[in-house]
């Protein structure tokens, strides 16, 4: 280890960077060389410096120096090379640069009493000299270094050989650790009298104070014969008579070694790129399950993973998916996915059947890369630019299935030509849309109640189709920022049943805005009713769009329009910058042990605050610059409360005592013995369901008449005539 002498410790890093550079440029200049530091201080074996300039035809030569006697002076640098115990070695660096390192080729071990080896240091300040490093051209020394070397020895064990192998014991019958309390090594722990370093005398001192139990050695513990361990309280009258006075070593107790089979630990959560396993073929595709090649590899497409973009993430069947990825770029790319062919995305894919199916490729060229391009240093002139053709920006699958298949895929790839000078910000997008058919419906959020995590389905009158009273779907929004978190480039994200949540974004404000707090106030209300621009909100989560009972309205909790704020020139009263949604909802019912949830009602509410520019701490400037922006928070936040289910009135004493005839405590239901003919019967029509009990009652009476039951009341009735 080097610590290099430098008495500019206090000089800003900044204007060390500008010297090195304003140096390198004069040494090209002047076609000289320095080494960079010139004076180096080291207690490792391992040294190195740098040599700034032209390099080529120079040689390095090192040899030991030593301070006159009379002067103190060191001589001048010598391209004669010494054998020293240092081997020296040059690696370039650049055109004008070249790393030197000096290493040591000796032993650092201290020597022992009868070592004979001669590779050790006999005393612990191992090396102690200065070394000069000379950089000489045609026997002509131009830069040197000297390097003040002070190494001590290193102290390894004895037994260094057999470190390696740690001997067991066995298990069974002497447990590891056997003394807890040695905690120190090769002292005496005081009142740990299992420790091996105590002396007899020492033991003297604390024997009648020994640390008890397992941290003291005592890890067998003692047997309930013992005299020691019955107590005065629990202890019967006899126990004295029979316990049993025994050393603690004569203990039959053999611990608690289990030896068994072992189990390999689970895998824990990790932040690593997950691994994946090899594909097991399929012959038909359910839900979720990967879509693979037809060399039984996934069919991977780029999807974020836990918050990061993957390249290769496989694609579940019927998992729709849309994400946009940014890459920073500072060249052209090269390979995937952002440079891509369509024979390399035309690959063939199993299609569930028993087939495959090969990718169609559609390309379509954008010249408007707006949407694409977030950030560019675009400065300077045309002929400065780096032109990328042909980069991938989108690419959008379609599956079409049906059943447990796929019966097609089409593939539309967005290419365009990026121009940038230095580096630019790309944004890419990939989706992934399943359709039966040509028709891709919106999917439920539960069935029928809402599940937790699915989207809140919501929506508003239908104004181009009044004939029929539909609802057109809709979706309730929470602010999502993103990069620079700016409610100008922040992307909404919609309302997820059951989870509570607070996001927002930052609304860029001047000293001009708040000279015009009407205006301000109309622009963040603007922002804040455009997350949710619905007017009902479904009730369950698989609704009837052309029923208007499966909706309800949206409540909001309006501001007093006539409510007049009194503004100051640098402060903004009553803005909106606080949006809370309000959901109750309510379990109706189980469905498969899962419950169904229901919305019974949603309130939207404002909360208003001051807006003024702060100047404390020095920021002043967007106080005294009427354009000079300071960011205020607008938030949107969601809360979920379920109602308690109501148990309704009490039961009367008929329905405790006689459940007999409670439909809803029995399998069998006497009182709706005739349902399937009543009106509230409603699997068929009535008429049906009416003629169908008629010839029940027709067989019913005929069955009667001609069974034994008749036949022996007409016989009874015949004697009795007679």
């Amino acid at each position: 280890m080097a610590n290099v002498f430098n008495t500019s410790f206090s000089v800003p890093t900044s204007l060390k960077v500008a010297f090195v550079l304003l140096f390198v440029s004069v040494v090209q200049t002047q076609n000289v060389v320095v080494f960079q530091p010139s004076y180096l201080t080291t207690t490792g074996p391992v040294v190195s410096a740098v040599l700034l300039g032209n390099s080529s035809g120079i040689s390095l030569n090192l040899r030991r120096v030593s301070p006159s006697n009379t002067t103190g002076n060191i001589g001048s640098p010598s391209c004669v090379t010494e054998a020293t115990s240092w081997t020296i070695t040059r690696e370039q660096l650049g055109k004008n640069a070249v790393r030197v390192q000096l290493r040591l080729n000796q032993s650092l071990r201290l020597c022992g009493e009868n070592d004979t080896n001669a590779d050790c240091c006999p005393k612990p300040l191992c090396v102690l000299e200065t070394l000069q490093v000379a950089a000489c051209m045609d026997g002509i020394p131009r830069a040197s270094l000297l390097i003040q070397v002070r190494i001590h020895a290193l102290l390894f064990p004895s037994n260094i050989g057999s470190d390696n192998t740690t001997v067991l014991p066995n298990q069974v019958y002497q447990p590891l650790g056997s003394c807890p309390c040695d905690l120190t090594f090769r002292i005496c722990d005081v009142r740990c009298c299992c420790d091996k370093d105590c002396s007899k005398n020492d033991l003297k001192l604390f024997v009648s104070n020994c640390l008890p139990g397992p941290f003291g050695g005592q890890v067998s513990p003692d047997p309930d014969y013992q005299c020691s361990v019955q107590s005065s309280e629990n202890s019967p009258d006899w126990f004295p008579f029979l316990c049993v006075n025994s050393p603690p070593e004569n203990n039959p107790y053999l611990g608690l070694f289990y030896q068994g089979n072992t189990i390999a630990p689970k895998p824990r959560p990790s932040f690593q790129r997950p691994v994946l396993s090899a594909p097991v073929p399929v012959n038909v595709y359910i839900q979720g399950s990967p879509v693979l090649t037809l060399d039984d590899q996934y069919f991977t497409i780029p999807q974020k993973v836990l918050g990061r973009c993957i390249n290769s993430a496989p694609v579940a069947f019927l998992k729709n998916f849309k994400v946009a990825c940014v890459t920073l770029l500072r060249s052209c790319p090269t390979g995937s996915p952002l440079r891509t062919l369509p024979t390399d995305l035309s690959v063939k894919v199993k299609n569930g059947n028993g087939g495959d199916i090969r990718v169609n490729v559609v390309d379509q060229l954008v010249s408007d890369l707006s949407p694409f391009i977030s950030k560019s240093d675009a400065a300077g002139s045309s002929d400065e630019k780096l032109a990328c053709e042909y980069v991938t920006l989108a690419l959008d699958y379609k599956f079409y299935w049906k059943g447990n298949g796929i019966t097609g895929i089409n593939l539309t790839r967005t290419i365009g030509t990026i121009t940038f000078k230095e580096r630019v910000e790309l944004t890419t997008r990939y989706s992934a849309v399943f359709l039966n058919g040509e028709f891709m419906r919106d999917p439920n959020s539960g069935n029928p109640g809402y599940q937790v995590g699915r989207p809140v389905i919501a929506g508003s009158m239908d104004t181009l189709d009044n004939s029929t009273g539909s609802i057109q779907r809709m979706s309730v929004n929470l602010w999502k920022p993103v990069r620079d978190g700016l409610c100008l480039t922040a992307e909404r994200k919609p309302l997820l049943f059951g989870e509570n949540s607070t996001s927002g974004c930052l609304l860029p404000v001047s000293l001009q805005n708040l000279t015009r707090c009407d205006l301000l106030r109309e622009t963040v209300s603007t922002l804040q009713a455009a997350l949710i621009t619905a007017t009902y909100i479904a009730r369950s989560g698989n609704p009837d769009f052309s029923t208007m009972t499966d909706w309800v309205n949206i409540t909001y909790l309006m501001l007093n329009s006539s409510t007049t704020f009194k503004d100051s020139p640098s402060t903004c009263y009553g803005i909106p910058s606080y949006q809370h949604i309000h959901v109750w909802s309510l379990i109706t019912g189980m469905a498969e042990g899962i419950p169904q949830r229901e919305i019974r009602a949603l309130q939207v509410s404002y909360t208003l605050s001051n807006w003024r520019l702060d100047c404390g701490g020095g920021a002043i400037s967007s106080c005294a610059d009427p354009l000079k922006t300071q960011l205020f928070p607008i938030t949107s936040s969601v809360t979920f409360t379920d109602i308690p289910a109501n148990t309704g009135p009490p039961k009367t004493r008929f329905q405790i005592n006689f459940t007999e005839y409670d439909c809803d405590r029995n399998d069998v239901c006497w009182p709706e013995l005739a349902f399937p003919i009543t009106k509230y019967y409603t699997g068929e029509s009535y008429s049906l369901s009416l003629a169908k009990g008629i010839i029940l009652v027709f067989f019913f009476i005929t069955a009667s008449i001609l069974g034994t039951p008749w036949r022996q009341i007409r016989q009874v009735w015949n004697s009795t005539t007679r």
